[in-house]
């Protein structure tokens, strides 16, 4: 018998309001048990609001929403506004305004509720439109499910479109909760889901096969798994010390990191999310076809975009592959890409995750040509470690990566196995123009900070000159900043709300959740690296800005200019031909 969406959305309030972590796990476990084989996957889905990314790729947004929710209510900005304030969930709004201003069409009491099957076949159909006018397509069919569903299941609806469940029942809850259902070792379950990258799957798996499922469950071609990911260290010295006095250092490249499968002659990219990208790389694909000396593999390298003599460019420029269908042949031609490979997860048959890093690397080299594996150094000198790191930057790279030689390939772990050491930027003293409020238990704080430098080429701004939020900011300001990045990251809980005050203190206009606000709030920023960004007037932006501290003893006559920034930018790239920096 199928499961009603309705009866999940009804589990999903339970967890909402339910405080203990083994109720939460019980009532899920008891769902599971219930439900059929068909449909497990899918209600692992919807109650942790994840799905594999190389299922479902979404791509829906709150503005998107916003307009779907207005709409079928027929409520004015400010109606939404004063009701989304009370709670910053988008789900429990939608909930609570359609339960006021119910859509014209909603279900009537003799139509049947829709179940997950065709709930998540809703979702399939969401994910498969692309292009142009993919979003108008996604609007339609969202407003027309959301108009005939229950207050309840539009709740929870939006809740999976924008991946905020809020009900406090995360991902790790989930394999306890799959672990318990079917009498497995919660270890299985967690190593099972990091290497199919899909909960869901593993649910079913046991579902089907029993507690005799899990064995059956094993890295697979052509199935991505998720990546295993480094933890920081502060230089070459530090990450010795942490690995027992020897480790492997390689170059940390600044590119899009990929996970190549390879079977017989077939080939599939697929990006750190698991969403395949074979499209958008053609000649790396032909390279593994005729410079990879195996049958079977999946490896995991970097793509970086690169001169015509080799030297790294800007992340940002091989960006400009993903997601072009048009005029790819010509993309192709002008962002270049070279291929480095750095680890071998599966070789002929073998799963080798549970190798050592160094067999699994020597296994690599094996089988790929020299100049595609990232450059290794494998040492217990601390100077050596130094100057190797000295010379990834000099090339124009990040900085390096130590990885322990004897460490197992862990998907989805983050640990101090792998470690990742970075050329530490200097920071920036930048002033705060506006900001926005937050969401989820945020929502009362201005928590997303829009960042300015000072611009010393103060010239007048006209209404035609403006186009986004940032322009309309600087114009209030006559020119006398310029908005170089917006972040949310850095601060404390306890440091946002302080700022909060000081900052409702200091509004000067109000737009929606957004406030511009007088200049007076300078706070100290990091970030990896500034970009060329036709977001901003300046022509830059900061790449994952961060705010180290709130620098009360600055006024904003002491902030950094535009032409510092333009500065530290030209000196990351020092090794690229300038040609290429002013394009």
């Amino acid at each position: 018998m199928s499961t009603h969406f309705i009866e999940l959305c009804k589990l999903c309030e339970q967890l909402e309001k339910e405080a203990s972590r083994n109720l939460k796990v019980n009532i899920v476990v008891d769902f599971l048990r219930k439900i059929s084989s068909e449909e497990v996957k899918f209600a692992v889905y919807f109650i942790t609001g994840k799905f594999p990314s190389n299922l479902l790729t979404l791509n829906v947004g709150y503005s998107t929403i916003y307009q779907i929710i207005k709409k079928l209510s027929n409520i004015s900005d400010n109606q939404y506004l004063t009701e989304y304030n009370k709670t910053g969930d988008m789900g429990e709004t939608a909930k609570k305004i359609f339960e006021i201003y119910p859509p014209k069409t909603q279900k009537t009491f003799f139509e049947q509720p829709s179940t997950l099957t065709e709930v998540y076949e809703i979702f399939q159909k969401i994910a498969e439109f692309t292009g142009e006018s993919s979003r108008v397509k996604k609007q339609r069919l969202i407003e027309s499910f959301l108009s005939k569903i229950t207050p309840l299941e539009v709740k929870y609806f939006i809740k999976n479109l924008i991946g905020e469940m809020r009900h406090g029942f995360s991902e790790g809850l989930m394999e306890e909760a799959v672990a318990k259902a079917f009498n497995v070792e919660l270890e299985k379950v967690r190593l099972a889901s990091m290497v199919t990258g899909d909960l869901g799957k593993v649910c079913e798996f046991l579902k089907i096969f029993g507690k005799d499922g899990i064995e059956k469950i094993s890295l697979t071609v052509f199935q991505p798994i998720k990546p295993m990911l480094a933890d920081l260290a502060k230089n070459p010295a530090e990450a010795l010390i942490r690995h027992g006095g020897k480790t492997s250092f390689e170059f940390k490249l600044d590119g899009v990191r990929i996970q190549i499968h390879k079977k017989n002659s077939n080939v599939k990219i697929f990006s750190r999310r698991l969403k395949e990208v074979t499209e958008a790389f053609p000649e790396i694909v032909e390279k593994i076809k005729h410079e990879i000396k195996a049958d079977s593999f999946v490896v995991e390298g970097e793509i970086i975009p690169t001169t015509k003599n080799g030297k790294p460019l800007p992340f940002q420029y091989i960006m400009r592959r993903y997601g072009r269908v048009k005029n790819l042949e010509k993309t192709i031609k002008n962002i270049a890409t070279t291929l480095y490979l750095f680890d071998l997860l599966y070789l002929d048959g073998e799963v080798l995750i549970g190798k050592p890093f160094y067999e699994r690397r020597k296994k690599l080299e094996e089988i790929a040509p020299n100049q595609m594996l990232t450059p290794q150094l494998i040492t217990s000198n601390p100077v050596e470690a130094e100057k190797f790191f000295e010379e990834a930057i000099k090339n124009g790279h990040e900085g390096l990566v130590a990885k322990q030689l004897e460490s197992a390939y862990t998907p989805g772990i983050r640990g101090k196995k792998w470690l990742k050491i970075k050329k530490v930027l200097e920071t920036l003293d930048l002033v705060i123009l506006a900001a926005e409020y937050g969401h989820g238990y945020r929502h009362d704080w201005l928590s997303d900070y829009y960042l300015a430098a000072k611009n010393l080429e103060v010239k007048p701004i006209f209404e035609k000159d403006y186009v986004s939020f940032a322009d309309y900011v600087e114009k209030i300001h006559n020119d006398r900043f310029k908005v170089v990045g917006k972040t949310f990251k850095g601060l404390t809980d306890e440091e946002i709300k302080t700022l909060t005050g000081k900052l409702k203190n200091l509004i000067l206009e109000k737009h929606g959740r957004a406030v511009i606000l007088k200049p007076k709030i300078v706070v100290e920023v990091a970030y990896s690296e500034i970009q060329k960004s036709p977001l901003y007037s300046c022509g830059y932006a900061l790449r994952f800005a961060r705010i180290v501290r709130i620098r009360e003893d600055k006024t904003i006559d002491e902030i950094d200019t535009t032409e510092k920034v333009k500065e530290i930018f030209e000196k990351q790239f020092k090794t690229t031909t300038s040609n290429f920096l002013e394009r």
